[in-house]
């Protein structure tokens, strides 16, 4: 990497904003590119998809979700998913991370697949405390939608990942956040927990390049991008919940049993750590988890669904969640 003093420092400030603005671009192109194909329509698979539904009266697009849901489901009512999409916090939103929606729709579930305010305009704890807020909001609304509220899965990958992890901690310990309180009280109660590829310690992100002798520059600058976007310089409250892998990792005694976890991460996913230690961190507090890791695959790759080993993927996970929440 390029040295971070004088002339060095202005061409590492190039190289990661012109990387940034590259890296979400072609997310976004490839999301929004496969709704071009036929069998994206869920019409195709027999789910109905509802748009644009506020689950924050805000009238900001940020605060809204869709809702998928399989139209003639063997199970009435549908078990619940509430679908949090990743993006280092910083990009991509519900529209992008429609396959993800559709996937779990085909299965059985109705899916709620929401958007989320974005850093760095908006810092931690805006996501997770939209997050909670569409916790809750599915607490309440989801049987209008056929859906079962007491079977719900929290999924997410990446920095959604964090975030449904973040929402597990709420629901299972009491804490002094206002937001995470509200999750508590409400006695939200997931049936399981899906982490893919999680950053799930976003504070000292050089722990992850320092793994690796040969580390790409252009990775290292999104590792680090996420974190000094995502954290505030003077935090107002605990980093704790942008931090749930550290507050599993103290060991200390959940006031209601953690729900169980699938993890999932590829051997070339530079996140590989932290899923590793969330399954030894659960291991320790005796909670029912079960870890894949999938030879040669990189970041998210079980979002390219057209894919073996992404297929198989989406097999362990139902294989997991499935008995779960009842659907057989």
């Amino acid at each position: 990497m390029a040295s971070e003093t004088g002339n060095g420092s202005v061409l590492v400030a190039a190289r990661r904003q012109v990387g940034s603005v590259i890296f979400g671009a072609g997310l976004n192109a490839m999301a929004w590119g496969g709704k071009l194909h036929p069998l994206s329509n869920p019409k195709r698979h027999a789910v109905e998809r509802i748009t644009n539904i506020a689950y924050k009266p805000t009238g900001d697009r940020a605060h809204l979700l869709d809702v998928y849901r399989p139209m003639n489901p063997s199970l009435a009512p549908t078990p619940a998913v509430l679908y949090i999409h990743g993006g280092a916090f910083r990009i991509l939103s519900k529209d992008t991370h429609w396959m993800m929606a559709l996937a779990f729709a085909r299965q059985g579930y109705t899916v709620f697949n929401i958007s989320y305010r974005l850093a760095p305009k908006h810092k931690y704890p805006a996501a997770l405390e939209d997050s909670a807020a569409a916790a809750l909001w599915v607490k309440r609304r989801a049987a209008e939608f056929g859906a079962d509220p007491d079977k719900l899965v929290l999924a997410g990958e990446s920095a959604g990942a964090n975030l449904v992890t973040s929402l597990a901690v709420m629901s299972s310990y009491r804490r002094d956040e206002p937001f995470a309180r509200e999750v508590f009280d409400a006695d939200i109660a997931p049936k399981a927990v899906v982490a893919g590829c999680g950053i799930l310690q976003v504070t000292e992100p050089m722990r992850l390049v320092s793994r690796k002798q040969r580390f790409p520059a252009w990775l290292a600058d999104r590792l680090i991008e996420t974190a000094d976007a995502y954290i505030p310089e003077e935090p107002s409250i605990s980093l704790d919940l942008a931090n749930p892998l550290l507050v599993l990792e103290r060991g200390e005694k959940p006031d209601r049993p953690l729900p169980p976890f699938f993890s999932l991460c590829g051997t070339k996913d530079p996140l590989l750590d932290d899923t590793r230690r969330l399954r030894d961190a659960l291991d320790a507090l005796d909670v029912e988890n079960q870890c894949r890791i999938y030879p040669g695959e990189m970041h998210a790759f079980h979002a390219m669904v057209w894919r073996k080993k992404a297929q198989q993927c989406w097999r362990d996970q139902y294989a997991f969640l499935d008995p779960k929440v009842g659907l057989q």
